[in-house]
């Protein structure tokens, strides 16, 4: 049994980003805390979908957490 490798860290959706162009997407800017100064903020698609399959988007000011997970080849073990 393979398992994937991961870290977890806490963020916090700064803005809601409307579309240029009415065919794309929103998105939101979410800063991650305890990331470097220059990359501490990513956009993502504001497009979730909850417990129950239903379309949700994330509000500004919500906390979430960011997950980075990586297949066993992609890593190598770590040295002290």
């Amino acid at each position: 049994m393979t398992s994937t490798a991961s870290t977890t860290l806490p963020g916090t959706v700064e803005k809601i980003i409307p579309p240029v162009d009415p065919r794309d997407s929103e998105k939101a800017q979410i800063e991650i805390k305890g990331a470097d100064d220059l990359y501490r903020e990513i956009r993502i698609e504001n497009k979730l979908v909850d417990d129950h399959g239903n379309p949700v988007r994330l509000k500004p000011g919500a906390t979430v957490e960011v997950t980075v997970e990586a297949p066993p080849a992609a890593t190598t073990p770590a040295t002290p």
